[in-house]
């Protein structure tokens, strides 16, 4: 992959410690066909760079609304700010002196991303951590998603990729030879409750698990918990039992619901639909990994 060659990302965060061994840094990419009711990164979703309208810091100077080309910004007793004829120019967030407005999403070249995972190398030899991609969907963009994991073994570091395995099976035996552990979303079981909550059909997911399995890949499952929509005993078990039956599959990891994604949507103009919805305590959690526990032998984590 030429190091020139481009994606879209929305954010690099170093010294990442919940994805994937040791220290990390995780790279998040723009565009996913997934349309979860929780998700917890909404900025995600859309491929193109986004206006995140942030009020409570916005300062009042109307700098805004007079660099705005498509008058989507009015600044008097208030702050209004119309998306309709929005294009995500980012002409408003350039002069804002406030951070009351931002621009979510950039092009980046694969060299300038690796430039920036390569400054912690010296951590990741000492943890065994490497590069993670996540988004969004990784393999939304499969060309840049994959040249990046290649770049990374090419600098010898460890890969892991999140995805929720909504892509073509193509993209998933290429990724094999360079991630060395795919973390595997199980949202939801019930193949009916998927479609309702992530507006997909669960079927090419669990065709792809099975065939990533096939061909030997190591495998975690990472599971998203929401109150109300997946914390069933039934969904329990049938996440454990996949995880004893395949084999490439070395650990679950249940992720109870948090409500990080509420605000995020907020700033993007969505309405997040499970904002009423608290994060679960710990007895709770530890209930549901104790439930999964019971159809698997793998290693379980909260």
């Amino acid at each position: 992959m030429p190091a020139s060659q481009t994606g879209a990302i929305f954010n690099i965060q170093r010294f990442s410690v919940h994805d994937g061994p040791g220290i990390r840094t995780c790279v998040f990419l723009k565009g996913c066909p997934l349309a979860c009711v929780w998700c917890h990164n909404p900025e995600s979703l859309a491929a193109k760079p986004e206006i995140g309208f942030y009020p409570d810091k916005c300062g009042g100077c109307g700098a805004c609304a007079t660099a705005c080309p498509r008058d989507c910004h009015a600044v008097g007793v208030g702050h209004m700010y119309s998306r309709d004829n929005c294009d995500g120019c980012g002409a408003c967030a350039a002069t804002c002196l406030y951070g009351g407005l931002a621009v979510i999403g950039k092009t980046v070249t694969a060299g300038e991303v690796m430039e920036t995972v390569m400054r912690d190398a010296a951590f990741y030899r000492h943890s065994g951590g490497g590069l993670t991609l996540s988004g969004g969907e990784p393999f939304y963009q499969p060309d840049f998603a994959l040249g990046l994991l290649e770049l990374a073994k090419q600098n010898g570091l460890h890969t892991c990729v999140e995805t929720c395995g909504a892509v073509a099976f193509a993209v998933l035996e290429r990724a094999v030879g360079f991630a060395d552990i795919f973390l595997y979303d199980i949202k939801e079981t019930s193949p009916q409750r998927h479609k309702t909550y992530t507006g997909a059909s669960s079927k090419l997911i669990m065709d792809n698990l099975e065939r990533l399995n096939a061909l030997g890949a190591r495998i975690i499952l990472r599971c998203p918990v929401i109150p109300g929509y997946n914390d069933r005993e039934d969904h329990f078990r049938r996440v454990g039992a996949l995880a004893e039956r395949l084999s490439g599959v070395t650990q679950v990891d249940i992720q109870p619901y948090h409500p990080l994604g509420v605000s995020k949507a907020e700033a993007i103009g969505k309405t997040a639909q499970c904002a009423d919805i608290a994060t679960p305590d710990k007895q709770t959690v530890e209930g549901w990994a104790a439930v999964v526990r019971t159809y698997t032998a793998k290693p379980v984590m909260v």
